[in-house]
Parts: structure tokens; sequence; C-alpha cells
């Protein structure tokens, strides 16, 4: 409750000012040519131009005005207004000395990489997908996909690889929420977002040397000098039968603080496929980040916060009670527990809490160099409940993670060159309660990082520079795990490890594994900018990943997935080669950009299904870690083409490659090839129309490796012999999904949208290769939102 009344003061703090004058102009550049999309910011409000440049803010109060007028690539224009009538303010843009590329993605501290594919996530798609996950945003970047475990539950999958190989950085943290669980999804808020930034690669030296897939980057909304603006959104859906509200308010003033806050409360029952009621997939979610800074000219402190809290259903019918169920529900495609719709969430769910607390000092020690440090605290606590006889309330995993993080960094720059160093630490306690009932799926263990980097970019003349920088890390991990005696042997621990026994019990051995990693990053590139505005990124890295406490120690049933999983102690450390590279092009309607990547990695850890194994509860699959040398290549393509001033066209592709080379197979759980089209109509004039139709094809994935089993099911009370198919992906398929708004003013002042968007326009069923419950449920159905969105 006190949730939503902060909400409902945040609302009425936006509807309380009164305004009667207009405040309107044009934005361009010095070639008169109109910059679409500039940011207007006032003390009371904010506008962006629309398609010929021009704004218009009204309801302002009589006075005078600071104004703030925006652009990226364009310096910020500053000045005052006297508002004693209504005022026409035409501005001309002068561009920005600082290079384009590295404020599109990154500002100050964030700056990555000048020779690599960056993509930044629109402001519009934030907003159109303010009720679904960080990951389902990210989908727009081509070469990123999916991986979920039912509706709730994504995580991003960026050129085929995904889980601890792509980290995610809020505010320069490192999230660490367990993110080794290809069923746990990142603990964050889409909408306390202010930029996202998706980066291809390993290059990002100042951040992690082991991100051998990419990294999701995360900025808070930066806040400029006196100002004060909001926005509240509402959406409501039809598919699940809920919605989510999230109200946010930022402010700045003249003296030189600066803060942010947002609330979100997400609630949704039962999803639906085409035919049925997905039993038990509802989520909850209840979610607040804020954050206060004092920016002054040569120093800056800052402070944020942030919770996670979410609740979130697991399928029932994903809960098999032995290999007859699982046998029975890939072949008869129908799942075997279907109740009516509710909003009660039962057993099997996760319970999940993240705070993160970040404080930051900045001090600039002259023109050209700043010296930055932070510390941060991470608390993830992670309960699964399973179906249980007794207890139901206990959780069957209880995982408490506790992340502290120091991290110093020094930059200077000169006139074509910069440097960048910094030295960073981490301590991690991972406490595995052990008053479950049930041994857990990872022990108790601690974890010490330090890490220490620099990187360089030399602009050789204006069009070509050249970037590279090298990374050492130190990593050493203790755990404290029982082991039964059976499985010791089982695995052949013995003869390798008998020296990490400690004591034992009846059937157990106590053991307190110890791994320490030495690893050496690197990454060089080069950027070359050509006459037409052709640009040419190319980019080679090399990245060592350590095996995580999953990989590692994993060693029982996985509640949320169903499925026992084996973790393996003889584990290397992953070896990465990456090389990409990116040719774009601009013309005054049409624009391109297309990556083709080249990926190595030795010592290559999956996840493998070995077979079944029967325990006092069941019968469920054995999965097991494994190492082999990999290979990936693929390609990302990506178009705009402004047909007209009213219609648009997008167009992207993205495909991968994966292959075993030690077993000369394909690897599993590669993306398949998929192409994304969509067409566009605005009209500003009518209230800002915005109708917009997209089709999504999804091949059938050919490449696979085959790993069925063979089994005795019980029918007509015999075993028969069968031949349990967990490995042939399902079939092709196609969606189409519509979207469209409105813009007007809401009690004369108050910017509002409307928005009306379908999902699964045609109400497709279909099964997903990258969701883990594909072998029991057709994915989501048709999918009605209404949105709100209020900006003040």
């Amino acid at each position: 409750m006190r949730y939503l009344i902060i909400l409902f003061f945040l609302l009425w703090f936006g509807f309380s000012s009164y305004g009667q004058f207009t405040l309107s102009g044009k934005i361009t550049n010095e070639k008169n040519q109109p910059l679409t999309g500039s940011h207007i910011h006032t003390k009371y409000l904010n506008n962006a131009s629309n398609p010929i440049g021009e704004f218009e803010i009204n309801g302002l109060p009589k006075g005078e005005l600071r104004v703030y007028i925006s652009y990226l690539g364009y310096k910020t224009c500053d000045t005052l207004v006297d508002i004693t009538e209504d005022v026409v303010l035409n501005v001309k843009l002068k561009p920005s000395e600082t290079n384009l590329e590295e404020i599109t993605v990154k500002q100050k501290v964030s700056q990555v990489s000048n020779s690599l594919a960056e993509q930044q996530i629109s402001k519009e798609s934030m907003e159109r997908n303010s009720s679904k996950t960080l990951a389902e945003a990210l989908k727009e970047v081509s070469g990123v996909s999916l991986l979920k475990t039912g509706t709730s539950i994504v995580k991003p999958v960026i050129n085929g690889l995904h889980s601890s190989r792509v980290p995610i950085f809020s505010n320069q943290v490192r999230l660490e929420d367990q993110q080794w669980g290809t069923e746990h999804a990142p603990n964050f808020d889409l909408n306390a977002a202010g930029k996202i930034s998706v980066i291809k690669g390993a290059s990002g030296l100042q951040y992690s040397g082991d991100a051998v897939g990419g990294m999701v980057v995360i900025e808070s909304t930066n806040v400029k000098q006196d100002t004060l603006f909001g926005k509240t959104m509402i959406s409501g859906s039809s598919n699940g039968r809920g919605g989510t509200i999230s109200s946010s308010i930022h402010k700045g003033n003249p003296e030189g603080w600066r803060w942010n806050a947002l609330g979100t409360l997400t609630y949704f029952g039962d999803r639906e496929a085409p035919d049925y009621v997905l039993s038990n997939s509802g989520n909850r979610e209840l979610n607040f980040s804020g954050d206060v800074s004092y920016v002054k000219e040569t120093y800056e402190l800052s402070a944020f916060y942030s919770l996670y809290n979410a609740t979130i259903g697991i399928l029932s019918a994903s809960h098999i009670g032995n290999v007859t169920d699982l046998y029975n529900s890939i072949n008869n495609q129908i799942p075997y527990i279907i109740d009516d719709f509710t909003y009660s969430i039962q057993h099997p769910k996760q319970a999940i809490q993240h705070h993160l607390m970040k404080l930051n000092y900045l001090q600039k020690l002259d023109e050209s160099s700043s010296i930055s440090t932070f510390y941060s605290l991470q608390f993830n606590k992670r309960n699964e409940f399973d179906l249980r006889r007794n207890n139901e309330n206990k959780a069957a995993l209880d995982l408490q993670l506790t992340t502290h993080s120091l991290q110093s960094d020094y930059k200077k720059e000169w006139t074509q060159f910069s440097f960048k160093t910094g030295i960073s630490g981490l301590f991690q306690n991972n406490f595995a309660n052990p008053r479950t009932g049930v041994r857990p799926l990872i022990p108790t263990y601690v974890r010490f990082d330090t890490g220490l980097y620099g990187i360089g970019t030399y602009e050789i003349k204006e069009d070509l520079v050249v970037d590279g920088g090298i990374r050492y890390d130190f990593s050493t991990v203790e755990a404290t795990k029982y082991y039964l005696k059976s499985r010791w042997t089982e695995r052949g621990y013995q003869a390798d490890f008998w020296g990490i026994i400690v004591d034992e019990t009846a059937d157990q051995w106590l053991t307190k594994p110890q791994f320490t990693f030495h690893n050496i990053s690197a990454s060089v590139g080069v950027r070359k900018d050509f006459q037409q505005d052709w640009k040419w990124l190319n980019n080679i890295s090399l990245s060592n990943r350590n095996p995580n406490p999953s990989e590692f120690f994993s060693d029982g049933l996985h509640h949320s997935t169903g499925q026992i999983e084996l973790g393996d102690l003889r584990l290397k450390r992953e070896e990465s080669i990456k090389f990409s590279s990116s040719l774009s092009k601009k013309w005054n309607v049409f624009s391109m950009e297309v990556n083709p990547y080249f990926h190595q990695i030795t010592n290559f850890m999956y996840l493998r299904p070995v077979g079944f194994e029967t325990t006092i509860r069941g019968a469920f699959p054995v999965w097991e870690f494994q190492q082999t040398n990999a290979r990936l290549f693929g390609l990302d393509f990506h178009s705009q083409w402004n047909i007209h001033s009213n219609w648009q066209h997008k167009f992207s592709f993205a495909y991968v490659n994966g292959e075993d080379l030690s077993e000369n197979q394909p690897l599993i759980d590669m993306p398949p090839m998929t192409i994304s089209t969509s067409i566009q109509y605005k009209k500003e004039e009518w209230n800002g129309l915005l109708l917009e139709l997209q089709s999504e094809s999804v091949f059938r994935q050919h490449r696979y490796p085959d790993f069925n089993f063979e089994t005795d099911i019980i029918v007509d009370g015999e075993f028969v012999p069968v031949i349990v198919d967990i490995s042939t992906p399902p079939k092709a398929y196609q969606l189409f999904h519509f979207y469209s708004e409105m813009k007007f003013k809401a009690f004369k002042k108050l910017d509002t949208t409307i928005a009306l968007s379908v999902q699964n326009l045609l109400n497709t069923d279909y099964r997903d290769y990258l969701n883990r419950q594909r072998f029991f449920v057709d994915e989501m159905g048709r999918n009605i939102q209404l949105q709100l969105k209020i900006n003040y």
C-alpha cells in the first residue's frame, strides 16, 4: 500500500503546476535541416521536436525561464527566455566535437570501444515494453534473441551466447544475481533505465574480461540542471489479465543537486496459449530505484539504490513425476495439467529480491583528466519452491548472495589520444541454506576477484581511429560442499580430488574445493570513416571465462527446470577469440549496417542431456556440464528506409552457426535464423498518429545435435522401450504484431500518449526452440495491450 501512496503523490506532484503561455519554435542544424526528436527541457515541462523540427510547450507561467535544447551529436543550447507572452524560439545547433559514436552508446565513464558495433535501445522501444522484461526490449537489436523458461523468465542471447557470458551492468555495477542459471532472468526493472546499450563483443575491458558473448550496459536517466519532469505509464494486457504501472520523477536544481525516483508495480495472472491456459504462469513485481547526485565544476558525488522484488510462477505442467510424463508431453503436445485461469501463484515458483547500492565520487584533476571511485553492495535472495507434500511454505532452494565491489578509474585525454586505466576488487559470499530439507543445487562458497586494466584510443586522423586495451584478472573461489559417496565415486573424483575431503558422515563426504585463476584479456580495433557516410569498424578480442559455481558444483534437482544438473570439478577456463566487423552507410532516406563475426572458443562449457535418473521423488532428466572446442560465426543485418515523410520501413536479419569441433556436430541451443520487418505510418498533424505492422519470421533450426535417448515406459502394465525426443527443434513460425499511438494534451498542458498494440495478431500457435518449456506447452497466444503515458 505504501508504494501505491508514493505513486499517487508522484502523480499529484506532476499535475499540480499551472501556466498560461506557450513556447514554440524550430530546431535545425547549421544547414537549416530539421533535427527531428530534439529534446527541449524546461523547469516545468519538456517536449521533443517533430519530423520537421518544430516543437510547442504550452502552459508555462510568466517569468524568466531557462531552456535546454539538446540533440545527439550536437552541443546543448542553454538559454534564458523571458516569458511575458507567447514566445517563438528558433535555434540552430552546432555539431559537437566529441565523437558521435561514443555519445550514441556511452557518456563519460561508459565509453566502451570505437571499433566495435554497439546498438542503443530506443527510448520508444523501452516505453513500449514497459510491462515486459529487459531481455524482450533488447530483442529489437539484430543478433539478439531470447532464452526463455516459460513466459516471464527471459534472458538475452547475443550472437548465440547467454547467461554468464553476457554480463549486465547497471550504472557501472555488474549485476550479481545468480546469473549462471538459464532460468534466472536479470533482476532489473526495465522502467528504471535511462539508456540501454548492447555491445556485441568482449572489448569492454574497463568492465570485465570475461564477457565472451558481449554485454549490456544500463545507465540511469541523465538529469539536466534546473529541470523538473516526470512520467507515468499505465498498461493493461488481455493475456494474463493484468498490467503494469510505473511512475518516475526527476529533478535538477541550479545549485548542482540532481535526483531520480521511480516505482513500478506489475501484476499478472495465468497467461494463455491459443488453445489452453498456461497454468501457474502468473507473476508479480514491486520495484523501486532512486539516485541523488551533487555536481559541481570540479567534482561529483552520487548515491544510487534499487530494489527488484518478484514472484514468478513456474508452469505446473513442466514438473514431471517420471519419464512417462515427459514422453507423453512431448508426443501428445498437450500439457497434462490445464486448470482454469487464476491470479494465484502456486508451487512451483520463484521468489527473488535483489538490492543494489552504490556510492560514487568523481574528481576532475584538470580540464583533461579525472579520477573516479565507486563502492557497491548487492544482496540477492533467491527462493525456489517445489511441489512437496509437507512444508509447503519452505523453499526447496534458498540462496543468499552478498557481493561487495570497489573500483577506481583514471582517465586522461590529449588532442589525439585518450587513455583510461583502473583497478577493481570484488568479495562475494554465497550462503546455501542447509535447512530446506533438500540438498542445495549449489553450495556455500566465497569468491575473491581483483582486476587491472588499461585502454587507449588514438585518432591518427579525423577519419581513422585505433583503440586497444589489456586486462589482468585474478580470481579464487572456495566452496564448502557435501557429496554423496555414491555420486563421488560415480564422478570418478577419488583419484583427482581426495585431498579436498575434510570430513565424512555415514553416506557423504564433506569437501572444501578451491580454485584459482590468472587471466589475460585483450582487444585491438580500428575504425575508418569513408566519404559519403561509409563507416567500417573491425575488432579482435581475447577473453577468458572461469567456470561459474553452477558449472563446478551443481549436484541435484534444479526445481525451476525440473531436471537434475551435474557440475564437474575438472572443468577448465574458457578461452575465446572473436573477430567482428561492421560496415554501415547512411544515405538521405536509407541506412544500413552489416555485422559479420567469427568466434573460436576453447574449452566451451555447455549443459548436455545425458539421460534419466530415478529418485524417491520420481524420474528426472539428467543434464551434465561438459566441455568442447566450439566455433561460431554469423551475420547480423539491419536497414531503415524512409520511404516518404510519413512512411518508414525497417528490416533486420540474424544468423548464427555453432559447431562442436570436438564431436563434429552442431552446438546445442543455437538460435535459428530470424527475419524481422516493419512498416510504419506516422502523421504528426493528426495528433502524432503512428501505425505500425511488424512481421517476425523464425526459421526452423536444422542444425542440432542428437541427444535423444532410449528408455522404458509403462504401457498397459508392461515396460515398453521408447525414444524420448528431446532434441528435434519445433517447426518454423511467423508472427504479426500491431502497434498504434496518438498524442494529445491532458488538462491543457500534459503531454499524453495513448497506445494500442496487439502481439501475435493472428493468435498463432507455435513453440520456440530456445524456450526450456517447449516440451510441455505452446507459446503465448494473442495479447491486446492498452497503454497510457503521461509526461509532466
